[in-house]
């Protein structure tokens, strides 16, 4: 942390008997409702996320980011039990019960936003000032059937990797894991290079077990335990203002996208001209700024 950056402190929750990592930065503010951030995988890490401290410094606001167990700093590993809904919403829980967070806003990206999802759909939370949807999805099928679509705009070898590795079941041969890399670098990877802050090239545990066993192989083929996860009908049904953002290139395609937007009440959507999967990195300023108009309004 620089000497003129927010106040960084790190703690770890006790959860199942493991130890959850948070980190928050800035200090809790009377006016301002802290933001809690839910990272997507499942199975990867908060550190992307760090890339949002400035909102802090610019809104003076608490942000709360974790490893979701299973990953990072929460890694486990060889227990295939623990990777269902379930788990990460009552760690969810544990986690605003441990750090008194009795009135927020919740972002959640890709997989965190399905978390988001079921959490406010399900659980119906008090407290909820607000909630973002950054790049998710509220249908497991829909996702893997938008995916399907973008994948016949790939080059006919890279369409055949792919086929064949859903026909088999083997995913690590050399022609699928090339296909499945150019898939995701047209909508899923930000570009690293000397410019690209320090937090997006950091080494991370990456839950792979999670991954696998919620989700499955890659993402358009969700055949782990969240293959059926549909909660575009529950969206009718929300009272909480709900702000959703994509990009044109994003894995959560634009029709994934407005079917959120269709059903949630009085939605908002900004669609991010110039991004993929992580709008929040390849348009930074905008995002920002775009955040920090909408948490003062709900405050």
């Amino acid at each position: 942390m620089s000497e003129k950056g927010p106040k960084i402190t790190e703690g770890y929750m006790p959860f199942l008997g493991y130890k959850v990592y948070y980190r928050i930065v800035g200090e809790k503010k009377n006016s301002k409702k802290p933001l809690v951030l839910l990272h997507g995988g499942p199975g990867s890490t908060h550190t992307y996320f760090e890339v949002l401290d400035k909102v802090s410094t610019l809104d003076d606001r608490m942000i709360i980011s974790y490893d979701q167990l299973g990953c990072g700093n929460s890694f486990v590993e060889g227990h295939k039990e623990l990777w269902n809904l379930k788990t990460w919403i009552d760690e969810l829980k544990a986690l605003r019960e441990h750090l008194q967070l009795d009135e927020i806003h919740i972002l959640g990206q890709s997989w965190g936003g399905m978390l988001e999802i079921a959490y406010i759909s399900d659980e119906n939370p008090k407290g909820i000032k607000s909630v973002i949807l950054s790049s998710t999805l509220s249908s497991s099928q829909l996702w893997g059937k938008e995916q399907h679509r973008r994948i016949k705009y790939l080059p006919q070898e890279d369409q055949d990797a792919i086929a064949e590795a859903e026909k088999t079941g083997n995913y690590n041969t050399p022609g699928y894991i090339k296909a499945n890399d150019t898939f995701m670098k047209r909508h899923c990877n930000y570009v690293v290079d000397e410019n690209t802050p320090e937090c997006l090239k950091r080494k991370k545990k990456f839950g792979t077990e999670a991954y696998e066993t919620a989700w499955g192989p890659n993402e358009f083929t969700p055949i782990g335990n969240l293959k059926d996860f549909d909660y575009t009908e529950k969206l009718k049904s929300w009272k909480v203002p709900a702000l959703i953002i994509s990009g044109t290139s994003d894995l959560s395609s634009p029709l994934v996208s407005k079917t959120m937007y269709d059903n949630i009440p009085g939605a908002k959507w900004e669609l991010f001209e110039n991004s993929r999967h992580c709008c929040f990195v390849d348009e930074n300023e905008k995002y920002v700024k775009l955040l920090i108009e909408w948490l003062n309004k709900h405050d």
